[in-house]
């Protein structure tokens, strides 16, 4: 019996030419490539529904919003994401046809398989990111919204203020308040 062989190890440029030619997602981190699974009902029109919200709030300004199928370089950790939603106001970003490097506000919707690595390894490699002030965790099944701010401190949680559709989220990366309304407000109907 021959021993296992080793899975493929690739550089980051060696990952961008061979993901350009596949089919599905992938996101890479130090050397090792992860299929991307594809998403519940739910987690699609919550991040939709953030995205056209940011999109319509950016509309006229420098800053645009990204969907999912944009791939984000964190070059400190040595990794590309494909977040749910992501937000860049910087001028290298706009000319990047690939991946953004900049982005200053960076969405998660939460699933079963993705919540403990969206908090803890993913956020860990988010934080590296110079840009970013702002990353938004959201449980779609407990309709909760998390914001964790970078303050002189540290990372900072926020939640919500006031109660059920209207309880409202200060995004100040991008001067918006979001209601539940606008994230799960898809939901309901």
């Amino acid at each position: 019996m021959g021993l296992p062989q080793p899975a493929p190890r690739f550089d980051r440029a060696e990952y961008f030419g061979w993901e350009e030619q596949q089919a599905d997602k992938h996101e890479f981190i130090a050397g090792e490539v992860f299929a991307m699974v594809g998403a519940r009902q739910e987690h699609v029109l919550v991040a939709g529904a953030l995205f056209a919200r940011f999109r319509e709030h950016l509309r006229g300004t420098r800053c645009r919003a990204y969907t999912s199928d944009m791939k984000l370089e964190v070059e400190a950790a040595d990794a590309v994401f494909y977040p749910d939603v992501m937000v860049s106001c910087d001028e290298d970003d706009r000319q990047r046809a690939m991946a953004l490097r900049a982005p200053l506000l960076i969405v998660e919707v939460l699933s079963d398989s993705t919540a403990a690595f969206d908090r803890g390894a993913k956020f860990a490699a988010y934080r590296r990111l110079a840009s970013l002030q702002e990353y938004l965790l959201v449980d779609v099944e407990a309709r909760r919204l998390e914001l964790f701010r970078r303050e002189p401190v540290g990372w900072v949680l926020h939640e919500p203020e006031g109660e059920g559709d209207a309880a409202t989220l200060r995004l100040a990366g991008i001067g918006l308040d979001l209601t539940a309304l606008d994230a799960f407000g898809d939901l309901q109907a």
